[in-house]
């Protein structure tokens, strides 16, 4: 049987590669939902190709585009974000795959969830909001989060078959990004460009920039905490600049297991969506002599602020995670906007997050009250109004 398969932002960098791995696999997957925020052009483009059973565009001024071109299709056309959060719970869906960026992606996440479909999830902010309401949600409804993230797809894939042999420590590896190395003098006066530069991965703009400041990692490590149960005594990062070791367990004995490869997030998405065979595929191979050595370093906190602030936000729990990612939302675009600097991103968060109020227990509504106080609170912030 072909699992059926919804796409949540399918027109960003996740979406597209997911894309290519269903066309690379017809006998194992089809397209059963496609959605999109302002793509349309794109989403169009995919749906003639796909031929999903619906699909939906979040912008509704964009709705009337979407629905004449594609009025000779056999494709169902939905608007809003209302009906985004509603389409995911189809009889028809064997896998959802949350692609969409940021925090946009948690009420359709939470709802499959709530719906009993099993989630491939490379919208880590979903975790980073609201852990520990997704993860009991998946525990009562009895589904799977498969992670697509390359570092947490790492462990899951080396934690098949020891789930009973306890964790001593994870590594996330990073790469440190395009400003490695660097110092606080230095990274004064890098811009945008600098900043979108990545030197191993090809990713969208936001999630390039959060590379940039390490807030993406700081992310990564809230997402490792619900994802495999770990306190963050257990959680740790170490730079790896070729990007080839993509994250390492440790376990109590001592023995170490790390899963390797090129940097090609095809092959984690394809792992999620297979789970749990293995499918074969034609991807570049990793060849040991291309990569004589491999490096591995400290991530310098003191320079790269945001990771200090996740692992902070990380300890307090509560709503601090939400009014982190909502703040570094609001900042990641004022900076591609050039409206402020690189090293002001982490001072606006901090500022933000110590001004919040702590609710140590919130439900889904205290967390998009949250969400939208520290929004609005974040871009006085950034205009320098208070």
């Amino acid at each position: 049987m072909k699992k059926r398969i919804a796409i949540l932002g399918s027109t960003g960098s996740i979406g597209t590669q997911s894309l290519e791995v269903i066309a690379q696999n017809p006998d194992d997957f089809e397209v059963e939902v496609l959605t999109a925020n302002n793509n349309v052009e794109l989403l169009v483009q995919q749906a003639k190709q796909f031929q999903p059973n619906v699909v939906v565009i979040a912008n509704k001024e964009k709705y009337a585009f979407v629905s004449d071109a594609l009025k000779n299709e056999d494709i169902k056309v939905y608007a809003g974000a209302e009906a985004l959060s509603q389409v995911v719970e189809m009889d028809t869906i064997d896998l959802v795959l949350t692609a969409m960026v940021g925090y946009s992606g948690l009420v359709p996440t939470y709802n499959a969830v709530k719906a009993g479909k099993n989630i491939a999830l490379a919208n880590k902010e979903t975790l980073v909001v609201a852990g520990e309401l997704i993860t009991k949600a998946a525990l009562e409804k009895k589904v799977e989060l498969l992670p697509v993230d390359s570092e947490h797809s790492a462990i899951f894939q080396c934690l098949v078959g020891e789930f009973m042999n306890p964790i001593e420590k994870i590594y996330l590896t990073c790469s440190g990004g395009p400003f490695r190395g660097k110092t606080y003098e230095e990274l004064k006066n890098v811009t945008v460009d600098d900043a979108l530069a990545h030197p191993n991965w090809d990713m969208g703009a936001k999630i390039t920039i959060d590379s940039a400041t390490l807030m993406n990692k700081g992310f990564e490590m809230i997402e490792a905490h619900w994802l495999f149960g770990l306190p963050s005594s257990k959680i740790d990062v170490i730079v790896h600049p070729q990007s080839i070791i993509h994250s390492i367990v440790q376990f109590e004995d001592g023995s170490m297991k790390a899963q390797m490869g090129l940097p090609d997030m095809k092959l984690p998405i394809q792992y999620a969506m297979g789970f749990p065979n293995r499918i074969k595929n034609n991807f570049p191979r990793f060849n040991f002599l291309d990569y004589p050595s491999l490096d591995f370093e400290q991530p310098n906190t003191k320079i790269f602020r945001n990771l200090a602030l996740s692992f902070e936000a990380m300890e307090k729990g509560g709503n601090v995670p939400c009014v982190l990612n909502a703040a570094n939302e609001v900042v990641v675009e004022a900076f591609l906007n050039r409206k402020i600097g690189f090293l002001q991103m982490p001072e606006i968060i901090e500022k933000a997050m110590s001004k919040v109020a702590y609710i140590e227990k919130p439900g889904l509504n205290d967390l998009i009250a949250t969400n939208d106080e520290t929004r609005t609170l974040t871009k006085l912030l950034a205009e320098n109004r208070i």
